[in-house]
Protein backbone atom coordinates (compact mmCIF):
# COMPACT_ATOMS: atom_id res chain seq x y z
CA UNK A 1 0.00 0.00 0.00
CA UNK A 2 1.07 3.41 -0.83
CA UNK A 3 1.63 5.93 2.20
CA UNK A 4 0.87 9.24 2.72
CA UNK A 5 1.21 11.71 5.22
CA UNK A 6 -1.76 11.47 7.86
CA UNK A 7 -3.74 14.22 9.23
CA UNK A 8 -5.79 15.57 12.24
CA UNK A 9 -9.51 13.39 11.99
CA UNK A 10 -7.67 10.06 10.10
CA UNK A 11 -8.20 6.38 12.14
CA UNK A 12 -5.02 4.50 13.44
CA UNK A 13 -5.50 0.86 13.45
CA UNK A 14 -4.22 -0.86 16.63
CA UNK A 15 -3.65 -4.44 16.45
CA UNK A 16 -3.52 -5.80 19.89
CA UNK A 17 -5.69 -4.82 23.28
CA UNK A 18 -3.52 -4.57 25.64
CA UNK A 19 -1.97 -1.73 27.84
CA UNK A 20 0.65 -0.13 24.96
CA UNK A 21 -2.21 -0.27 22.57
CA UNK A 22 -4.25 1.75 25.30
CA UNK A 23 -1.49 4.32 25.32
CA UNK A 24 -1.07 4.37 21.71
CA UNK A 25 -4.75 5.46 21.19
CA UNK A 26 -4.57 7.91 24.20
CA UNK A 27 -1.59 9.15 22.57
CA UNK A 28 -3.39 9.85 19.02
CA UNK A 29 -6.53 11.13 20.11
CA UNK A 30 -4.26 14.47 21.64
CA UNK A 31 -3.42 14.54 18.06
CA UNK A 32 -6.85 14.52 17.11
CA UNK A 33 -6.75 10.87 15.55
CA UNK A 34 -9.22 7.99 16.54
CA UNK A 35 -7.99 4.93 17.08
CA UNK A 36 -9.83 1.45 16.08
CA UNK A 37 -8.29 -1.49 18.09
CA UNK A 38 -8.35 -4.56 17.17
CA UNK A 39 -8.27 -7.96 19.38
CA UNK A 40 -9.60 -11.20 20.44
CA UNK A 41 -10.64 -10.57 23.92
CA UNK A 42 -13.50 -8.40 24.50
CA UNK A 43 -12.11 -7.29 27.47
CA UNK A 44 -8.89 -5.80 26.27
CA UNK A 45 -8.11 -2.56 28.04
CA UNK A 46 -7.36 -0.85 25.24
CA UNK A 47 -11.29 -1.46 23.88
CA UNK A 48 -12.09 1.31 26.47
CA UNK A 49 -10.41 4.08 24.87
CA UNK A 50 -10.90 3.40 21.45
CA UNK A 51 -13.22 4.78 18.92
CA UNK A 52 -14.17 1.34 16.77
CA UNK A 53 -13.44 -2.06 18.17
CA UNK A 54 -12.96 -5.09 16.03
CA UNK A 55 -13.31 -8.28 18.70
CA UNK A 56 -12.02 -11.28 16.48
CA UNK A 57 -8.94 -13.78 15.86
CA UNK A 58 -5.79 -12.88 14.78
CA UNK A 59 -6.24 -15.56 11.98
CA UNK A 60 -9.42 -14.33 10.86
CA UNK A 61 -9.15 -13.47 7.94
CA UNK A 62 -12.27 -11.67 6.47
CA UNK A 63 -12.33 -9.63 10.04
CA UNK A 64 -8.33 -8.44 9.07
CA UNK A 65 -9.42 -7.39 6.02
CA UNK A 66 -12.49 -5.36 6.92
CA UNK A 67 -10.35 -3.86 10.07
CA UNK A 68 -7.38 -2.73 8.18
CA UNK A 69 -9.79 -1.44 5.22
CA UNK A 70 -11.65 1.17 7.52
CA UNK A 71 -8.45 2.66 8.50
CA UNK A 72 -5.67 4.92 7.40
CA UNK A 73 -2.52 2.97 8.86
CA UNK A 74 -1.85 -0.45 10.80
CA UNK A 75 0.82 -0.42 13.74
CA UNK A 76 0.54 -3.27 16.15
CA UNK A 77 1.42 -3.30 20.35
CA UNK A 78 2.93 -6.72 20.51
CA UNK A 79 5.32 -8.91 18.53
CA UNK A 80 3.83 -12.36 18.11
CA UNK A 81 1.63 -11.44 15.47
CA UNK A 82 1.49 -14.80 13.01
CA UNK A 83 3.20 -13.89 9.51
CA UNK A 84 -0.46 -14.21 7.74
CA UNK A 85 -1.68 -12.18 9.68
CA UNK A 86 0.83 -8.99 8.87
CA UNK A 87 0.61 -10.15 5.02
CA UNK A 88 -3.33 -9.42 5.16
CA UNK A 89 -2.76 -6.37 7.07
CA UNK A 90 -0.30 -4.93 4.49
CA UNK A 91 -2.27 -5.99 1.51
CA UNK A 92 -5.00 -3.33 2.58
CA UNK A 93 -3.13 -0.74 4.45
CA UNK A 94 0.16 0.90 5.20
CA UNK A 95 1.87 -1.44 7.79
CA UNK A 96 3.98 0.20 10.26
CA UNK A 97 6.53 -1.05 11.41
CA UNK A 98 6.70 -3.16 8.64
CA UNK A 99 6.61 -6.93 8.43
CA UNK A 100 10.10 -7.44 7.67
CA UNK A 101 10.64 -5.98 11.19
CA UNK A 102 8.44 -8.98 12.68
CA UNK A 103 9.75 -11.47 10.92
CA UNK A 104 12.97 -10.85 11.98
CA UNK A 105 12.63 -10.70 15.83
CA UNK A 106 9.36 -13.08 16.58
CA UNK A 107 12.39 -15.60 16.57
CA UNK A 108 15.38 -15.17 18.52
CA UNK A 109 17.78 -17.15 16.16
CA UNK A 110 17.03 -15.06 12.83
CA UNK A 111 16.87 -11.75 15.31
CA UNK A 112 20.55 -12.69 17.17
CA UNK A 113 21.84 -12.92 13.27
CA UNK A 114 20.19 -10.44 11.38
CA UNK A 115 22.32 -8.64 14.66
CA UNK A 116 25.55 -10.32 14.56
CA UNK A 117 25.42 -9.72 10.53
CA UNK A 118 25.36 -6.04 11.37
CA UNK A 119 28.89 -6.43 13.28
CA UNK A 120 26.86 -5.91 16.34
CA UNK A 121 27.96 -8.40 19.77
CA UNK A 122 25.34 -10.65 21.33
CA UNK A 123 25.40 -13.61 23.23
CA UNK A 124 27.26 -16.62 22.02
CA UNK A 125 24.16 -18.66 20.34
CA UNK A 126 23.20 -22.05 18.56
CA UNK A 127 20.11 -23.60 17.35
CA UNK A 128 18.93 -26.23 19.20
CA UNK A 129 16.07 -28.52 17.38
CA UNK A 130 17.36 -32.20 19.60
CA UNK A 131 18.96 -33.36 22.53
CA UNK A 132 22.11 -34.20 20.58
CA UNK A 133 22.03 -30.42 19.45
CA UNK A 134 22.07 -29.61 22.44
CA UNK A 135 25.28 -31.61 23.97
CA UNK A 136 26.92 -30.24 20.82
CA UNK A 137 25.48 -26.17 21.84
CA UNK A 138 27.05 -26.51 25.02
CA UNK A 139 30.54 -28.36 23.87
CA UNK A 140 30.88 -24.97 21.79
CA UNK A 141 29.30 -22.46 24.38
CA UNK A 142 29.47 -24.21 27.55
CA UNK A 143 28.13 -23.41 31.15
CA UNK A 144 26.31 -21.28 32.22
CA UNK A 145 24.07 -21.15 29.47
CA UNK A 146 19.88 -20.01 28.96
CA UNK A 147 18.18 -22.67 26.74
CA UNK A 148 15.05 -20.96 25.21
CA UNK A 149 12.09 -20.73 22.76
CA UNK A 150 12.93 -19.35 19.42
CA UNK A 151 9.61 -18.10 19.31
CA UNK A 152 7.02 -16.34 21.48
CA UNK A 153 9.19 -15.90 25.10
CA UNK A 154 8.43 -12.91 27.13
CA UNK A 155 8.53 -11.83 31.31
CA UNK A 156 10.89 -15.18 31.47
CA UNK A 157 8.27 -17.62 30.02
CA UNK A 158 9.63 -20.32 27.70
CA UNK A 159 13.13 -20.03 28.85
CA UNK A 160 15.54 -22.66 31.63
CA UNK A 161 19.23 -21.74 33.08
CA UNK A 162 21.68 -24.78 32.22
CA UNK A 163 24.28 -24.35 34.92
CA UNK A 164 25.85 -27.96 35.00
CA UNK A 165 25.93 -30.38 32.08
CA UNK A 166 24.52 -33.50 34.16
CA UNK A 167 21.63 -31.09 35.14
CA UNK A 168 18.37 -33.48 33.96
CA UNK A 169 17.34 -35.90 31.41
CA UNK A 170 18.03 -34.43 27.93
CA UNK A 171 14.60 -35.97 26.69
CA UNK A 172 12.58 -34.55 29.55
CA UNK A 173 14.24 -31.18 29.15
CA UNK A 174 13.11 -30.77 25.70
CA UNK A 175 9.27 -32.31 26.63
CA UNK A 176 9.46 -28.99 28.82
CA UNK A 177 8.97 -27.22 25.50
CA UNK A 178 6.42 -29.10 24.25
CA UNK A 179 8.86 -30.01 21.21
CA UNK A 180 9.21 -25.75 20.40
CA UNK A 181 12.18 -24.74 18.51
CA UNK A 182 15.06 -23.98 20.67
CA UNK A 183 18.26 -21.57 21.52
CA UNK A 184 20.98 -22.40 23.80
CA UNK A 185 22.36 -19.00 24.37
CA UNK A 186 25.53 -18.42 26.59
CA UNK A 187 25.12 -16.68 29.81
CA UNK A 188 26.57 -12.90 29.96
CA UNK A 189 27.78 -12.05 32.99
CA UNK A 190 26.38 -8.56 33.22
CA UNK A 191 26.97 -5.61 35.56
CA UNK A 192 23.22 -4.13 34.62
CA UNK A 193 20.76 -4.19 31.87
CA UNK A 194 19.99 -1.33 29.89
CA UNK A 195 17.52 -0.19 26.92
CA UNK A 196 17.47 2.27 24.11
CA UNK A 197 13.96 3.60 23.05
CA UNK A 198 14.34 5.41 20.14
CA UNK A 199 12.30 5.84 16.81
CA UNK A 200 12.90 6.24 12.95
CA UNK A 201 10.71 8.35 10.72
CA UNK A 202 9.49 7.29 7.32
CA UNK A 203 11.90 9.39 5.95
CA UNK A 204 14.50 7.90 8.20
CA UNK A 205 14.58 10.24 10.60
CA UNK A 206 15.53 8.71 14.06
CA UNK A 207 15.26 9.80 17.82
CA UNK A 208 16.43 8.37 21.01
CA UNK A 209 15.77 9.00 24.50
CA UNK A 210 18.42 8.79 26.86
CA UNK A 211 19.76 5.01 28.03
CA UNK A 212 17.60 3.60 30.51
CA UNK A 213 18.72 1.16 33.32
CA UNK A 214 16.61 -1.32 34.33
CA UNK A 215 15.93 -3.43 37.14
CA UNK A 216 14.13 -6.86 36.86
CA UNK A 217 12.51 -9.11 39.31
CA UNK A 218 11.22 -12.68 38.74
CA UNK A 219 11.99 -11.95 34.80
CA UNK A 220 9.28 -9.27 34.81
CA UNK A 221 10.65 -5.60 34.46
CA UNK A 222 10.25 -3.76 38.13
CA UNK A 223 12.28 -0.59 37.90
CA UNK A 224 13.38 1.86 35.01
CA UNK A 225 16.13 4.71 35.87
CA UNK A 226 16.88 7.05 33.33
CA UNK A 227 19.82 8.31 32.30
CA UNK A 228 21.41 5.22 33.28
CA UNK A 229 23.50 5.96 36.42
CA UNK A 230 26.87 5.68 36.62
CA UNK A 231 27.34 4.60 32.87
CA UNK A 232 29.98 6.34 30.80
CA UNK A 233 28.70 9.05 28.37
CA UNK A 234 30.66 7.68 25.32
CA UNK A 235 28.83 4.27 26.55
CA UNK A 236 25.48 5.82 25.93
CA UNK A 237 26.31 7.50 22.59
CA UNK A 238 26.91 4.28 21.27
CA UNK A 239 23.85 2.36 22.93
CA UNK A 240 21.84 4.85 20.63
CA UNK A 241 23.89 4.59 17.68
CA UNK A 242 23.51 0.48 18.29
CA UNK A 243 19.60 1.49 17.94
CA UNK A 244 20.21 3.58 14.70
CA UNK A 245 21.85 1.22 13.23
CA UNK A 246 19.21 -1.84 13.74
CA UNK A 247 16.37 0.56 12.89
CA UNK A 248 17.73 1.83 9.32
CA UNK A 249 19.27 -2.00 9.18
CA UNK A 250 15.43 -3.41 9.21
CA UNK A 251 13.88 0.20 7.45
CA UNK A 252 11.92 0.48 10.69
CA UNK A 253 8.80 3.02 11.19
CA UNK A 254 7.50 3.54 14.31
CA UNK A 255 9.16 3.46 18.10
CA UNK A 256 11.42 -0.23 19.08
CA UNK A 257 13.45 -0.68 22.26
CA UNK A 258 16.91 -2.34 21.93
CA UNK A 259 17.74 -4.23 25.33
CA UNK A 260 21.32 -4.55 26.20
CA UNK A 261 23.55 -5.93 28.92
CA UNK A 262 26.59 -4.00 29.88
CA UNK A 263 29.34 -5.11 30.69
CA UNK A 264 32.17 -4.41 32.68
CA UNK A 265 35.90 -5.94 32.10
CA UNK A 266 38.86 -4.46 33.87
CA UNK A 267 37.13 -1.08 34.17
CA UNK A 268 35.80 -0.55 30.40
CA UNK A 269 32.23 -1.05 29.74
CA UNK A 270 30.95 -2.87 26.31
CA UNK A 271 27.29 -3.72 25.71
CA UNK A 272 26.05 -6.63 24.19
CA UNK A 273 22.40 -6.98 23.07
CA UNK A 274 19.99 -9.01 24.40
CA UNK A 275 16.87 -8.48 22.16
CA UNK A 276 15.11 -5.94 20.04
CA UNK A 277 11.11 -5.79 20.66
CA UNK A 278 9.72 -3.74 17.40
CA UNK A 279 6.82 -1.72 19.60
CA UNK A 280 6.61 1.00 22.34
CA UNK A 281 8.44 -0.38 25.42
CA UNK A 282 7.99 -1.43 28.80
CA UNK A 283 11.37 0.80 29.76
CA UNK A 284 9.73 3.66 28.07
CA UNK A 285 6.65 4.11 30.00
CA UNK A 286 8.75 6.76 32.31
CA UNK A 287 8.54 9.02 28.76
CA UNK A 288 4.76 10.29 29.65
CA UNK A 289 5.69 12.78 32.33
CA UNK A 290 9.23 12.75 31.99
CA UNK A 291 10.14 13.44 28.26
CA UNK A 292 9.13 16.31 26.59
CA UNK A 293 7.49 13.75 23.29
CA UNK A 294 6.19 10.74 25.18
CA UNK A 295 7.65 6.94 23.30
CA UNK A 296 3.47 6.91 22.14
CA UNK A 297 3.08 10.19 21.21
CA UNK A 298 6.49 10.04 19.06
CA UNK A 299 5.51 6.12 17.43
CA UNK A 300 2.00 7.90 16.06
CA UNK A 301 3.93 10.77 14.72
CA UNK A 302 6.25 7.90 13.09
CA UNK A 303 3.62 6.24 11.66
CA UNK A 304 1.87 8.81 10.33
CA UNK A 305 4.72 10.49 8.59
CA UNK A 306 4.95 13.57 10.71
CA UNK A 307 8.56 15.49 11.87
CA UNK A 308 9.43 12.98 15.51
CA UNK A 309 9.22 14.90 18.64
CA UNK A 310 12.33 16.05 21.16
CA UNK A 311 12.79 13.08 23.35
CA UNK A 312 14.95 15.27 25.34
CA UNK A 313 13.66 14.82 29.05
CA UNK A 314 11.71 17.62 31.14
CA UNK A 315 14.15 20.29 32.88
CA UNK A 316 16.88 17.63 32.39
CA UNK A 317 15.42 15.89 35.41
CA UNK A 318 16.67 12.46 36.14
CA UNK A 319 13.31 9.79 36.06
CA UNK A 320 12.10 6.49 37.48
CA UNK A 321 9.34 4.39 36.55
CA UNK A 322 8.38 1.82 38.47
CA UNK A 323 5.79 -1.54 37.34
CA UNK A 324 2.71 -1.65 39.49
CA UNK A 325 2.37 -5.89 39.80
CA UNK A 326 -0.67 -7.82 40.94
CA UNK A 327 -1.74 -6.62 44.12
CA UNK A 328 0.84 -3.81 44.01
CA UNK A 329 -1.81 -1.86 42.26
CA UNK A 330 -3.70 -2.21 45.14
CA UNK A 331 -1.80 1.33 47.09
CA UNK A 332 -3.54 3.72 44.14
CA UNK A 333 -4.76 5.75 46.40
CA UNK A 334 -1.47 5.93 48.56
CA UNK A 335 0.39 6.81 45.20
CA UNK A 336 -2.47 9.72 43.97
CA UNK A 337 -1.47 11.70 47.44
CA UNK A 338 1.82 11.44 47.20
CA UNK A 339 3.30 14.52 45.92
CA UNK A 340 5.29 14.34 42.30
CA UNK A 341 3.80 11.27 41.52
CA UNK A 342 2.28 10.37 38.38
CA UNK A 343 -0.18 7.10 38.25
CA UNK A 344 -1.01 4.65 35.28
CA UNK A 345 -3.69 1.85 35.82
CA UNK A 346 -4.26 -0.09 32.75
CA UNK A 347 -7.80 -0.78 33.65
CA UNK A 348 -7.36 -5.04 33.91
CA UNK A 349 -10.15 -6.32 36.11
CA UNK A 350 -8.14 -9.43 37.98
CA UNK A 351 -4.86 -8.40 39.61
CA UNK A 352 -3.24 -11.69 39.24
CA UNK A 353 0.11 -12.38 40.63
CA UNK A 354 3.29 -11.44 38.23
CA UNK A 355 0.12 -8.73 36.21
CA UNK A 356 1.15 -5.37 34.88
CA UNK A 357 -1.75 -3.79 36.58
CA UNK A 358 -0.11 -0.24 36.49
CA UNK A 359 2.77 1.98 36.68
CA UNK A 360 4.00 4.98 38.32
CA UNK A 361 6.72 7.41 37.20
CA UNK A 362 8.51 10.21 39.26
CA UNK A 363 10.39 13.22 38.19
CA UNK A 364 14.00 14.22 40.35
CA UNK A 365 14.83 12.96 43.33
CA UNK A 366 13.07 9.89 44.27
CA UNK A 367 11.83 10.35 48.35
CA UNK A 368 13.14 7.58 50.20
CA UNK A 369 11.54 4.42 50.35
CA UNK A 370 9.42 5.09 47.14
Amino acid sequence: MTDKILGPGSTLGIVGGGQLGRMIALAAADYGLKAHVYAPDADSPAFDVAARTTCAAYDDAEALAAFARSVDVVTYEFENIPHATADILARHAALHPNARALSTTQDRLSEKEFINGLGIPTAPFRAVDTPDDLDRAIEVIGLPAVLKTRRFGYDGKGQRMLRERAEGDRNALFAEFGGAPLILEGFVPFEREVSVVGARGRDGSFAAYDLCENEHRDHILALTRVPAPGVAPETGRIALEIARRIADALDYVGVLAVEMFLVREDGAERLVVNEIAPRVHNSGHWTSEGALTSQFAQHVRAICGWPLGDPGRVGGLPVEMRNLIGAQADDWHALLAEPGAHLHLYGKGEARPGRKMGHVTRLGPVPAGS
